[in-house]
């Protein structure tokens, strides 16, 4: 979008927030870039340039307004809809990839020369890898500055620099302070080893049916329900954390994050931002849903529904497949079993929150005898975890969804519903339609839509790329309590959550 100059002057002088993070714009007199809805007078036109990232705009010399934040802008949308290199990178970069790899190991985890990686993303982002990895750890440390009492030599190395003094040149280079003047600025956070923060994103947003499906589904011990805020164990590359996520009715959700090891803050970040669906523009898609006059009073009910992710491709993988032909009560059951016998504890005095999910290597050795499921879907529980433990499937950041599917498909026992669920919420892509979900099935016969699955198929394919958000609607057009969002303070998540009348899929639970 940065190309079309007219469109980016007319969302700067409207102050669109619709656009933050699909564009930045850099004042030439001034030398200061900002987000689309920025608060400050607009600029002259002839004043105006434009970038496609923070990166870009900071590579070209431009620093961070202190009015809007730009740097902490939703990310762009445009990753979450493609699949090629340079999406499969930022989504890898987002990751913390760069910063404990380096761009080589960027590359070899994409399969590509570093030259090729350096090109495609210089082409489309308009900074290379190296120079997106500063702009994210610039935004790490500015986040440790304003949140935390951490000493600065502590934050520069918890946010990823190599030196202190690199660490005060970016500061002072791309926010216009330093690290000092930034700290006097902001608010510590009073709970000792917390950082708080808040995660912006793209209005409208539905949280019912969003923190109501993640509760639904929770694995007691790694996630649950207190005190009006969803909270989960991280597994996080330097240690693990815990996350909890608060709705709140304004244009961000409230994060606070607990953190063994504080280098993990911008991956912690990025994965809740995921967890949540936060990059995701609602506009494009319901836009898009509602040119379907069936859909379309749906979407105007409640608007912007996300779709609720993972923080972990290979956990919701094994927790997907114990779903097949099983309830959501049952899923919890089977999957809390896991975590008793094989989940790594972890501490949490303010809440009930014990293990993290156990990972493919520590379920390596798993019985099958231990698993108290039918046959068929024992051998795919064991053939998903051999495969992600082994390496050959990779459900990761960076992960090609297409082979992701073609590598689930060839498992024993993994059926379509499963490959499907799986591609739209631990691969992200928002056109996955798992077409067999008798939720699914069931809200397209109550709307007056085809009712067998290929008729169905072929009346989607006006709802391509957004078939992903068509679901979250349908599972939306009943009454049923787990798209709704838990209102009790309780530690884990209501009866009415995790009855047995929860939506059962043809080939698993929904």
């Amino acid at each position: 979008m940065h190309e079309n100059a007219e469109h980016c002057i007319r969302a700067v002088q409207s102050k669109d927030a619709r656009f933050d993070g699909w564009f930045f714009t850099a004042v030439l007199t001034t030398k200061i870039y900002c987000r689309p809805s920025c608060p400050v007078v607009p600029p002259k036109p002839k004043n105006m340039t434009f970038y496609p990232s923070a990166a870009a705009a900071q590579q070209a010399g431009f620093r961070a307004c202190k009015r809007c934040r730009p740097d902490a802008a939703p990310g762009s949308p445009e990753w979450n809809v493609r699949a090629g290199l340079a999406a499969r990178a930022m989504r890898l970069i987002k990751d913390g990839v760069v910063d404990r790899e380096g761009v080589p190991g960027l590359a070899a985890r994409l399969g590509y020369s570093t030259r090729q990686v350096e090109r495609q993303l210089q082409a489309e982002v308009g900074a290379g890898p190296a120079a997106l990895a500063r702009a994210q750890r610039a935004q790490a440390a500015r986040l440790l500055i304003e949140t935390s009492r951490l000493p600065m030599a502590d934050v520069a190395f918890a946010s990823g620099f190599a030196s202190i003094r690199t660490f005060n040149d970016t500061v002072q280079s791309v926010f216009g302070m330093s690290p000092s003047e930034l700290r006097r600025r902001g608010r510590p956070s009073s709970a000792a080893g917390a950082v708080a923060l808040r995660l912006p994103f793209r209005t409208p947003l539905c949280p019912d049916s969003l923190f109501g499906r993640l509760t639904a589904t929770a694995v007691p011990g790694v996630e649950e329900w207190r005190d009006g805020a969803y909270r989960r164990t991280l597994r996080l590359p330097h240690g693990h954390g815990i996350a909890e996520l608060r709705p709140t009715g304004a244009s961000y959700v409230r994060c606070t994050l607990t953190l063994s090891d504080l280098r993990d803050l911008t991956i912690a970040i990025n994965r809740c931002r995921r967890l949540l669906d936060l990059d995701a523009d609602p506009v494009a898609y319901d836009d898009a849903l509602q040119d379907d006059p069936l859909l379309a009073p749906l979407v105007r009910k409640n608007p912007g529904r996300r779709i609720p992710q993972t923080v972990d491709g290979a956990e919701f993988a094994v927790r997907a497949v114990l779903g097949q032909q099983a309830s959501t009560a049952a899923v919890r059951t089977h999957a809390a079993r896991l975590v008793q016998a094989h989940g790594e504890g972890v501490a949490d005095p303010t809440g009930g929150l014990t293990h993290l999910f156990p990972s493919p290597t520590a379920l390596a050795g798993l019985d099958p005898a231990a698993l108290a499921l039918p046959q068929k879907r024992k051998d795919a529980v064991i053939a998903v975890i051999g495969a992600l433990a082994s390496g050959r499937l990779d459900l990761g950041a960076g992960s090609d969804w297409q082979e992701a599917r073609a590598g689930l498909g060839d498992l024993p026992g993994v059926g379509a519903w499963a490959v499907e669920t799986i591609a739209l919420r631990a691969l992200g892509d928002p056109d996955a339609f798992p077409v067999s979900d008798l939720g699914v099935r069931l809200a397209a016969a109550a709307l007056g839509l085809p009712g067998t699955p290929a008729a169905l198929v072929r009346h989607a394919r006006a709802w391509q790329p957004w078939r992903g958000y068509a679901v979250q609607y349908l599972w939306a057009a009943g009454e049923h309590a787990v798209d709704k969002a838990a209102r009790d303070d309780v530690a884990s998540p209501p009866t009415a959550f995790v009855s047995p009348a929860s939506p059962v899929s043809t080939e698993g639970s929904s």
